[in-house]
């Protein structure tokens, strides 16, 4: 099967500058920089002559480099967290000969520690995300819900044994590997605790609770899952001039909804089931933080929830409100939420996504079915 194009590009940044490119393993990076760069050198670190003969003697890099034209293309250097120490070479290939590079992490967490050069600012920062709708072809709302989008799952015959084998590897490859954790099975408990509490307010001593874990324990893993690009922890949005009092509680969400019902072992997620509104929700942040790091959006992403049990799932800068229910019969009750953070702030548009077979129009809120906001949102109509 041929790649499939992605969303992402690269080309207004390397213009420029060198980029950095992380995102989690198998979504797809080394493929897409072959498929993007097809005459660039690449130097893949996870091979492991490549890697022998770089961290024996980095200088081989600059000695390899000699007789390429920095005009030509960026120089593509796949797993960098791998090799810190490689950047030093890197930052003189830039200084010095005006070289321009792509550096891909599936793991950045070496980068982050102290003492590493992230090449001072010469470098900006790209994400790439598993599938979007809008990059496959005869997208199926029930397998993104069930398996996600990561590549090689979502075209897998037996893409949930395919999921649990990742989260195997995620645990052995990106956190046994790196010595995050004191212990992997204590870690292990926390995944499956979180996995069950996605799209949720995160409350530590609970969730410490139930992976039998102390909550202070809890805050370092989630700093483990942020820093291992495994999740986000949604903040909540406060409006300038708040009537209602907000949560002050973060939302844990994965960077794809499959792996998170895999932790989580929900089994088959089907339509009117209680499990189907929550990866709904988590199918809607994944699409959502893709667009706004592939469109280079800045505006913060967020979720509105008050004391006396007011929400919106979403708020995009203080702009856009888009609400998620997997229901396929939208009420006025549903609309509630929307309307309320409506009278507190400046949002301009309202959304309603749902599993409705066509767009209409309640007040000032559009109502629209799963397929048509996504369409919607990937054409550029939603939040440009």
């Amino acid at each position: 099967m041929e790649p499939l194009p992605r969303h992402l590009d690269l080309g207004p940044d390397l213009n420029s500058r060198s980029v950095f490119l992380f995102g989690p393993r198998q979504t797809g990076k080394t493929t897409w920089l072959h498929q993007r760069f097809p005459n660039s050198p690449f130097f893949d670190l996870l091979h492991g002559e490549v890697f022998l003969r770089l961290s024996r003697d980095p200088g081989r890099l600059r000695q390899e480099l000699a007789t390429v034209d920095p005009a030509s293309g960026p120089v593509l250097i796949d797993e960098i967290q791998k090799l810190p120490s490689l950047l030093d070479e890197v930052h003189g290939l830039i200084e010095n000969r005006r070289f321009r590079f792509v550096l891909a992490a599936s793991s950045p967490v070496k980068l982050r520690r102290g003492g590493v050069n992230l090449l001072g600012g010469r470098a900006r920062t790209r994400r790439m995300f598993p599938f979007v709708s809008a990059e496959v072809p005869d997208w199926e709302l029930q397998r993104a819900i069930n398996f996600g989008g990561i590549p090689s799952i979502y075209f897998s015959d037996e893409p949930m044994e395919d999921l649990r084998a990742y989260c195997g590897n995620y645990l052995r490859l990106e956190i046994q590997a790196e010595g995050l954790v004191r212990g992997i099975e204590p870690f292990s408990r926390f995944l499956a605790a979180a996995g069950a509490s996605y799209a949720q307010p995160i409350v530590f001593e609970r969730l410490g609770s139930d992976a039998a874990v102390p909550a202070r324990t809890v805050r370092e893993y989630f700093q483990v899952i942020e820093d291992t690009l495994l999740g986000t922890l949604l903040p909540p949005f406060v409006p300038r001039k708040a009537r209602r009092k907000p949560v002050s509680r973060a939302k844990l969400f994965f960077f794809d909804v499959g792996i998170a019902n895999a932790l989580a072992s929900m089994g088959e997620i089907l339509p009117g089931s209680p499990t189907f509104g929550p990866a709904l929700e988590q199918l809607v942040f994944c699409e959502l933080s893709a667009w706004l790091a592939y469109a280079r959006d800045q505006r913060g992403l967020a979720y509105w929830r008050t004391e006396d049990g007011s929400e919106v799932d979403f708020v995009i800068g203080d702009e856009v409100a888009v609400e998620v229910k997997a229901t396929s019969s939208v009420s006025r009750r549903d609309l509630t939420g929307l309307q309320r953070l409506a009278a507190e702030t400046t949002v301009k548009r309202q959304f309603l996504v749902c599993r409705e077979s066509v767009p209409r129009l309640i007040g000032a809120v559009q109502i629209l079915p799963i397929e048509d906001f996504l369409k919607c949102l990937w054409d550029g109509e939603l939040l440009a």
